[in-house]
């Protein structure tokens, strides 16, 4: 082709693609916080302030701060995982607990958990399959040698779990994210004959057991409680005095292979969310990666579940195990399925440090690439229980049976910092600190509003910047405090 009608085809070529709008690409939108007011809510120690309105700040330019002013620094352009959901599980124990309540008080727990505009948000649940520790006692669902199932009912969860789960799930609006676990197969399934003190799964039980998950869902759902997903096991590698059953890596990538998944996907139950692991962030690289290295076991597995209890073997808390994981298998969701204060004391109650330890946790498991997040029992009783071997633990809120009141320590409102801001369906989005001091975490919801999360748990007052692309807005973090920031 000759240069002339070179350049006259590109001429052509060039004018179509005007007169189309193919020539012109849009930059991508960015942020900016011009024009946007800022909300602030706190929750600090010697004060009034929970989850209260605390000021309205505004930004104004401020294209570069200096090393001696303390900032936060957002990036709503960044953005990394989906939030899922915040929640808590619903447990014999607190089931129990729940209906020694007056009807009065009954409604102000379900409403302060659940209820969206007067509570902190509560949008997933957790419960069990067959008894746990926070049961008033061990029971099964189906007879003992009934491999068959044929004798499986939960005529035991009718009485108080089942309504407590369906009242939680009102209260939110008509929906909660369930998702179950087992903390032991029945004693004939395991080496040890025992529900309670580890042992594993017998091998030639383990399609019996599989379908014994099937069972459970698909009874549950009979009762008008949708299953959103499943763990493979609670605590696999802990041989505990209530009921616990042990899995190396190994054991769950196989009976995970073998059984669980193929029988989850043949009941058309495959589009549950099945989680492995379920257990501290101590040995969760080593596990998840046993079990997500084999392709046929990581096909079933959405995700890997986890726990913050390591610290008891010395472990520390683990936060960067939970991002190796996430750099490793990006593909696949990290949950936090169970956190406790543990060893419950009465006196303690209003221990500022019990929502430190929630507000240290939550923040970085988000930031690692957490996508949900659920504490233990969202209520016990003034022992710490009901609990059949004395395991006696915190809860968010606990309930004095002799008196019929309520009590909130601050790690109810510690986590409604972030539960009820947060929206299923945010994106995380960059926060970093220019000082340790402060923790930070950072959302954008689904209407575009934009969540900031700062917590304080020094003895000092913070002023600080909340910077957005090169706009600042003044405030401080008091001492021992959370703040939730709203830009809207």
């Amino acid at each position: 082709m000759k240069k002339s009608n070179l350049f006259l085809y590109a001429t052509m070529c060039g004018l179509f693609a005007m007169q189309s709008g193919f020539s012109q690409i849009k930059p991508a939108t960015k942020y900016t916080a011009a024009n946007k007011a800022v909300k602030v809510y706190t929750t600090a120690k010697g004060t009034d302030l929970k989850i209260s309105p605390t000021e309205s700040l505004t930004f104004t330019d401020k294209p570069q701060p200096v090393e001696t002013e303390v900032a936060v620094f957002v990036d709503p352009d960044k953005k990394f995982q989906t939030m899922l959901g915040i929640g808590g599980a619903l447990t014999d124990a607190s089931a129990e607990t729940f209906y020694k309540l007056p009807k009065d008080k009954q409604k102000e727990l379900m409403t302060a958990y659940f209820d969206k505009t007067n509570g902190i948000g509560y949008t997933m649940g957790r419960t069990h399959i067959q008894s746990s520790d926070f049961s008033s006692e061990s029971y099964s669902y189906i007879k003992e040698g009934d491999a068959d199932l044929k004798t499986f009912n939960i005529d035991h969860d009718k009485k108080y779990r089942i309504p407590f789960i369906k009242e939680a799930m009102k209260t939110a609006g008509g929906k909660l994210n369930i998702f179950v676990t087992p903390w032991s197969p029945p004693a004939f399934m395991k080496t040890n004959n025992d529900v309670l003190h580890g042992g594993k799964l017998k091998p030639q039980f383990a399609q019996s057991w599989a379908n014994f998950y099937v069972k459970f869902i698909n009874t549950y759902e009979k009762e008008g409680i949708p299953v959103w997903g499943l763990s493979v096991q609670n605590e696999p590698m802990a041989t505990q005095s209530w009921e616990s059953c042990l899995y190396t890596a190994d054991d769950e990538r196989v009976f995970i292979k073998k059984y669980l998944g193929p029988t989850l996907a043949k009941a058309g139950l495959g589009s549950k969310k099945l989680m492995a692991w379920d257990h501290n962030r101590d040995l969760m690289y080593q596990q998840a990666s046993t079990i997500l290295e084999d392709p046929d076991a990581a096909k079933y597995v959405w995700g890997i579940a986890y726990h913050w209890y390591e610290t008891w073997t010395g472990a520390g808390q683990n936060f960067e195990n939970e991002r190796r994981v996430h750099e490793a298998f990006p593909d696949k969701n990290l949950m936090f399925t169970e956190g406790c204060v543990e060893k419950f004391d009465f006196s303690r109650l209003h221990d500022w440090a019990l929502g430190e330890r929630y507000g240290l946790s939550m923040i970085n498991d988000f930031n690692a690439g957490t996508v949900g997040w659920t504490d233990w029992n969202v209520l016990l009783d003034e022992k710490g229980g009901p609990n059949h071997v004395g395991n006696y633990c915190f809860a968010p809120i606990h309930a004095d049976t002799r008196t019929g009141e309520l009590i909130y320590t601050n790690a109810f409102y510690y986590i409604g910092q972030i539960s009820k801001f947060v929206k299923p369906g945010a994106k995380r989005i960059t926060s970093s600190a220019s000082r340790d001091k402060l923790l930070t975490t950072a959302f954008q919801n689904p209407d575009g509003k934009v969540v900031v999360v700062v917590m304080n748990s020094s003895d000092d007052k913070i002023p600080y910047l909340l910077w957005i692309k090169g706009k600042a807005a003044k405030t401080e973090a008091l001492p021992h405090s959370m703040s939730t920031l709203v830009v809207e």
